[in-house]
């Protein structure tokens, strides 16, 4: 039974980012973390007989945009709005050979290439790291792109103000504050953990260099947008599956200066949440993450280790919010059927609901190879929480009062059993106690 809606979706977003508890719970689909292939998505829209013409939105990941269509269908609360390249950039799509292979070929305003092969379509990996062999010095010289040209903001404030004054849906940025990954993406990720273990005033100055980037950015950013945006999204992953990449005691000592001072100035420019993106298992990383003043995890995969959602509610659930972990997107979204889709999401909202501080979403974005009744299981409004809400604690609560009350009937005088059923951690509207009696048979 679908629920009956008393918020917009902007309001509902935002309640949930506050720690409130919306009519239902905040659904999401298509961001640079939150989006959906382009296999799935083509297997999906057919599957609906919805018509519309394939728009990549992210190069690298060959994640789909999806039609409004597709998102009303189900329920989604946000929409993205995104800053642009430079005009002076000119990069594309690049066929070429190599290795006997034809290949899609990238490269970035950083001068990193990113490459598919022809016979593959599924992702861009790095195939060129710029920075491999440079020095120190060679830093100085190279050409960085500058983050405040201003054609990269040319019409973003009013896409924004579309999406602001005439939908009702919470307005997200697209992916931005990539500090760290930029590093090693230019250098290899071996080569940057061996400097980060050996050779850090290498690391620091190439740190800064993507800070500054990202400090000019965000400053024409957030003067076009900054009154406009709901919800700023940035991130470097920072974990793998079973734990961090590197020495948290690092982090802290080269890395989290740079990330606190980019969220600091974030959040003295504007009102919108900040959402952090790190794959993995991170609880070692989410006491600086919200030390560092973000306001939002994601995408919190419930199948890395030491992630588990009720652990993770009760740990930070008061200081952070979660948005996706909807369900294990590494076993059973794509290989379960829907019915253990549709539980594993059930049971996931039953931890990270109660109070609010949650938005809904697939850990990730929707991998090609997901059936789509899988993912229609995991949208379903059966799915995603329309009895877990205030009203839904009451129903249950009612159904143990019934329960209570036929034990009762068959009771003979003894023993007085009280089951207190205690309110969800956070207040809510009907946050009083309720003490439920019978009497239970004397030995």
């Amino acid at each position: 039974m679908t629920t009956r809606e008393t918020l917009t979706s902007r309001e509902r977003v935002n309640r949930a980012l506050n720690h409130q508890v919306p009519d239902r719970v905040p659904i999401d689909l298509g961001g640079n973390q939150t989006g959906i292939h382009k296999n799935a998505y083509l297997a999906l829209i057919r599957h609906l007989g919805i018509r519309d013409e394939l728009r990549i939105m992210d190069a690298v990941q060959q994640l789909a945009k999806p039609c409004e269509e597709l998102l009303q269908r189900l329920r989604v609360d946000t929409r993205y709005v995104s800053a642009d390249a430079p005009a002076s950039w000119k990069g594309g799509i690049v066929k070429t050979q190599r290795d006997g292979r034809n290949w899609d070929d990238l490269t970035d305003e950083f001068g990193i290439r990113w490459s598919m092969p022809e016979d593959a379509q599924y992702y861009m990996d790095i195939t060129l790291h710029p920075l491999a062999r440079a020095g120190i010095a060679d830093l100085k010289d190279y050409p960085w792109p500058k983050g405040d040209d201003p054609s990269r903001f040319a019409g973003l404030r009013e896409r924004a103000l579309e999406l602001k004054r005439n939908t009702p849906y919470a307005v997200v940025s697209g992916i931005s504050g990539v500090v760290y990954e930029i590093c090693w993406y230019l250098r290899g990720l071996e080569q940057w953990f061996c400097d980060l273990m050996g050779n850090t005033e290498f690391c620091e100055a190439m740190l800064d260099q993507t800070l500054k980037f990202w400090m000019d950015w965000f400053r024409l950013f957030l003067d076009e947008v900054g009154d406009v945006v709901d919800v700023i999204m940035i991130g470097d992953d920072l974990a793998g599956q079973n734990g961090p990449l590197f020495n948290p005691a690092i982090y802290r000592r080269i890395v989290k200066p740079r990330h606190k001072r980019l969220v600091q100035y974030i959040r003295s420019r504007t009102q919108a949440k900040i959402w952090y993106h790190t794959c993995g298992s991170c609880t070692a990383f989410i006491p600086e993450i919200i030390d560092n003043g973000a306001d939002i995890l994601n995408p919190v995969q419930v199948s890395a280790r030491d992630m588990d959602p009720a652990d993770l509610k009760r740990r930070f659930g008061s200081q952070i919010a979660f948005w996706g972990g909807g369900v294990d997107a590494q076993h059973v979204l794509p290989r379960g059927t829907p019915q253990e889709v549709a539980e594993n999401v059930r049971r996931n909202l039953r931890a990270f609901m109660p109070g609010g501080g949650y938005v809904f979403n697939n850990v990730h974005n929707i991998q090609g190879e997901v059936p789509p009744e899988n993912i229609l299981a995991m949208y379903a409004p059966t799915s995603v929480g329309a009895d877990l809400r205030c009203g839904g604690i009451v129903r249950q609560l009612t159904l143990a009062a019934t329960m209570l009350g036929l034990l009762d009937s068959l009771c003979r005088p003894g023993r007085l059993i009280v089951a207190v059923i205690p309110h969800p951690p956070r207040p809510q509207p009907c946050s009083t106690h309720t003490a439920l009696c019978c009497i239970r048979p004397g030995r």
